[in-house]
Parts: structure tokens; C-alpha cells; sequence
């Protein structure tokens, strides 16, 4: 079930129609807009009179939603979720970069690939890091580049782990239906990147972004990385049409990751270019600063010339879908 308040609904009027849901069985969660405040019911009774909604004081419309994802519908959300990282908004005007290694090799490497993330313009160093001695060295680097910093966690007993060093928390692709994750990172208050699973659809990936919001973190992130299909030449099949129909579906920002999705080098700025063409909010990139020796995944990943040609091109493709890229430090 969906409430709009009225604009001018006072407190008292929207905290009634809160108990009122709540003496009904439903779990609320509020949305405050510019305008309208919206209240969303989740559970309750099967069976429910949406007129005893519509005549109280300060109620504008009453819905009955039957989508299995009410809380990630764009009904919930009609303007669209911004979610703010310091100083970085993701799902705004300007697209965020997020590059870096697959993984964090040494203090030199990862020191190297902040330098050639912030000189091309990302706003976020991305990168796997085993243990607290690289997550460390994943926070420093990105630190001196003034960079945030995402990183995975591949289950629940990682999060304190993670999140001391991470701004934003991955869930990658083989981890989307792990419940017990979603629903822990549902209890944080760390921005989530939710990775669409290998073959799963994009109803499936909203009900797993799902499961996140009903823990009250609204700040989930969706990332189109590539499904798995009959073609072979790619890693995966890059499903860019994915983007659209998620930004009509749903109120969540979503972000794309060339690299995983074909695993060729040569393929990934073509589909960073497609991405953003498409309405992508941001970009998963990864870079080295010697691919062909990189530890893992040097051939889905470019080197700094490459990296900096991608990021000239991306800030042409976005000016011309009314949108902006960061520009380098300066």
C-alpha cells in the first residue's frame, strides 16, 4: 500500500495515518519529498479498505500496490533516489566513476591506480581487498587522491570488517539472493552497490534491492553487470536495456560495470560509452597501471592512456543526454 500526504499535512495528521497502518499489520516506511510526504505499507492484511485511508485528515490519494517490490518501485519514489556520499551524489546530473583494480595487490600498485582514478576524473577507487592489512592500504591510497572508496563483502560476518574502511558496501553478482546479507546490510547505514546476479532477472534484482530497504538503508545502489546467455565471445552479455527499464521501475540509481560484463579490454569502452548513452548513473572501470602483469583480471582491465581516452569521450556522450562527468583534480 502506498499514502500520499497532502503538502500541507501536518505532523500529527501523517503520524496518525502511521498508527493506523501499523494497528493493520503493515511495516512503514516514510518518504519525504519535496512536496509530499509519502508513507509505504509493506505487509499487513491480505484484505484491507483503502476508504479508511482516503478520508483521513491530510491524505491526498491512497494506492494499492501489487508490484512484489513495493518499497524499490518508482511508485514509492516518483523523483528518484540521490544517494549522497560525502560529497558525491549518485543518481543526480553528473555520472560517478568508480575505477580501480580487481584486487589490491600492494601498497604500490593500489597507490598507483588512485593516482590514474583521480587524474582521469573518477570519484571513487573500486577494489577487492582479502583482509584489513589492503583494505587499509585501499583507504590510504584513496585518501591522498581525495577518493571514496567501495569495496565487497561477501557475507554478514565482514560488514564491521568493510565498513570501517569502505563507504560503500558491494554485494556482488553470486551474492544478490543471499538473504542473510541483504538482510543484515538492511541494519546499516552504509550505502550498498547491489550487483545483478549472472542469471538473474531485473524483477529478481529489484526484490533483493528489496530486501535491503524493508531494513530502513535506503541508500542501494543497483549495478548492471552483465548476464549470462548462450553468446561465449564476452564473459557475459552486457545487458544495457537493463538501465532504462530499471530507471522506469524503480526509484534507485543504477550503475554499470563494462569490465565484469564482457571481460575484454577492448570491449569495455564501447559499453561505457552504450551506458551512459542509456542513463546509467555511474561506472564500474577497471584500470592498472600494467594490465597484462595485473594478479587477476589484467585483461578486462585498462591501462592509464586508455582509462584517460575513455573519460574524454564519456564526458562528450554525457553532455549530450543532458547530464555531466567530474573533471580531474586539478
Amino acid at each position: 500500500m502506498l499514502i500520499v500526504m497532502q503538502k500541507d499535512a501536518t505532523e500529527l495528521e501523517i503520524q496518525s495515518v502511521i498508527d493506523r497502518m501499523i494497528d493493520m499489520g503493515f511495516n512503514v516506511h516514510r518518504s519525504t519529498g519535496v512536496i509530499h510526504t509519502v508513507l509505504g505499507g509493506v505487509g499487513g492484511k491480505p484484505e484491507f479498505d483503502l476508504e479508511v485511508f482516503e478520508v483521513m485528515a491530510g491524505v491526498k490519494e491512497a494506492h494499492r500496490i501489487v508490484s512484489p517490490y513495493k518499497l524499490a518501485s518508482r511508485t514509492f519514489r516518483p523523483a528518484g533516489t540521490v544517494v549522497k556520499v560525502g560529497q558525491v551524489e549518485i543518481g543526480g546530473p553528473r555520472i560517478v566513476v568508480m575505477a580501480g583494480p580487481a584486487t589490491v595487490e600492494s601498497a604500490e600498485q593500489i597507490e598507483r591506480c588512485a593516482q590514474i582514478a583521480a587524474a582521469g576524473g573518477a570519484q571513487v577507487l573500486r577494489g577487492a581487498a582479502a583482509g584489513e592489512e589492503r583494505l587499509q592500504l585501499l583507504r590510504q591510497a584513496a585518501d591522498r587522491q581525495r577518493l571514496l572508496v567501495v569495496s565487497e563483502v561477501l557475507d554478514a560476518s565482514q560488514i564491521p570488517l568493510v565498513s570501517r574502511y569502505a563507504d560503500i558496501l558491494q554485494v556482488g553478482a553470486r551474492n544478490m539472493q543471499n538473504l542473510d546479507l541483504l538482510r543484515e546490510l538492511g541494519a546499516q547505514r552504509k550505502p550498498v552497490l547491489l550487483k545483478r546476479g549472472i542469471s538473474a532477472t531485473i524483477e529478481e534484482l529489484l526484490l533483493s534491492a528489496e530486501q535491503i530497504l524493508s531494513g530502513g538503508n535506503y541508500d542501494v545502489i543497483l549495478c548492471e553487470r552483465g548476464i549470462r546467455t548462450f553468446e561465449t565471445y564476452t564473459r557475459y552479455t552486457m545487458d544495457i536495456s537493463a538501465i532504462p527499464v530499471v530507471k522506469k521501475l524503480s526509484h534507485l540509481p543504477i550503475v554499470a560495470d563494462p569490465s565484469h560484463a564482457t571481460g575484454r579490454r577492448d570491449k569495455v569502452p564501447p559499453m561505457a560509452r552504450a551506458a551512459v548513452a542509456a542513463g546509467a548513473d555511474g561506472l564500474l572501470i577497471e584500470v592498472h597501471p600494467d594490465p597484462d602483469h595485473a594478479l587477476s583480471d589484467g585483461a578486462q582491465s585498462l591501462d592509464p592512456g586508455q582509462f584517460e581516452e575513455l573519460m574524454a569521450q564519456l564526458r562528450q556522450i554525457a553532455g549530450a543526454v543532458d547530464r555531466s562527468l567530474a573533471h580531474p583534480h586539478a
